[in-house]
């Protein structure tokens, strides 16, 4: 558990460092109509961080092992392959201000570090499985491993973004 929560605390440390300093503005802008600005994709993180929590609470009530293959979700990593969010984890429109999209992160990161804080026996994450619509059965370790890849992709997108400016 500590590697996850090291890894968690890296990552969000990553993505305030690339968004406390823009302006709303900046935080706003859209290059393209079918891309998200900076502030769309840290509402879909937040989003996709609060599922996340919620499915894991889910898999670990419901408390039914089932062995599966572990899954590459490594793949989140490569930037080359494009990706459409679930309906639900898609941000809203916007306009969105920087410090309340950082209190909704550290809000949905409590949140979620508190789930995480309740696990006693952190080996049931390998063993009990959570349906992921990318993935199917999903092991519920690698849904935690999945968010921070999940964050560090759409880091690499800020950046990129940044970038254009």
């Amino acid at each position: 558990m500590d590697d996850f929560a090291k890894n968690l605390l890296t990552t969000r440390e990553r993505l305030l460092n690339e968004i406390s300093s823009l302006s709303d503005d900046e935080f706003n802008r859209t290059f393209e109509t079918s891309r998200w600005s900076i502030a769309q994709i840290c509402h879909h993180l937040w989003k996709t961080e609060t599922l996340f929590g919620k499915a894991i609470l889910n898999g670990l009530d419901q408390g039914t092992s089932s062995r599966t293959e572990r899954k590459p979700i490594q793949v989140v990593s490569d930037m080359s392959t494009k990706y459409s969010a679930p309906k639900i984890s898609e941000p809203g429109s916007g306009p969105f201000q920087v410090p309340r999209i950082i209190e909704l992160l550290s809000d949905s990161r409590n949140k979620f570090l508190g789930v995480l804080d309740k696990i006693e026996d952190p080996s049931i994450l390998k063993e009990i499985t959570v349906y992921n619509p990318r993935f199917d059965e999903l092991p519920l370790d690698q849904w935690i491993e999945l968010l921070y890849l999940h964050e560090q992709r759409h880091i690499e997108q800020i950046k990129n973004l940044k970038a254009l400016s």
